[in-house]
């Protein structure tokens, strides 16, 4: 998929989402991460919204099979610690937030 068609779609998605209209919002996500299953910028608005559907483990198999740019770390840490916690895999969630707060990427956010 062309980089500005990829562009407007997380666009849109993003204004359904501003806008009330979940249900449009999360089909473009999903849309996207069909296309390209290590999309992390889309795999982790589509986990927001399956967390907020109460598909949490379908959110946890969405971020883990994405590559997630840097900039997006703490994002993805945060909605993996919280579909696991949902899902009621609490030694998990422990472990995925340990494991981020110990890599270099979590190494300045230890105060949290």
């Amino acid at each position: 998929m062309p980089t500005e068609e990829r562009q407007f779609l997380l666009t849109a998605a993003w204004l359904f989402m501003r806008h009330g209209r979940r249900d449009r919002a999360r089909s473009v996500c999903e849309a996207l991460v069909e296309a390209d299953a290590r999309d992390g910028v889309a795999a982790v608005a589509l986990a927001e919204l399956l967390i907020s559907d109460g598909e949490t483990a379908r959110a946890v198999d969405v971020l883990r099979a994405a590559d997630v740019p840097p900039s997006l770390a703490h994002a993805e840490a945060v909605l993996e610690t919280r579909a696991l916690r949902l899902a009621g895999r609490r030694v998990e969630a422990d472990s995925r937030w340990r494991r981020y707060l110990e890599s270099s990427k979590g190494a300045s956010r230890q105060w949290i």
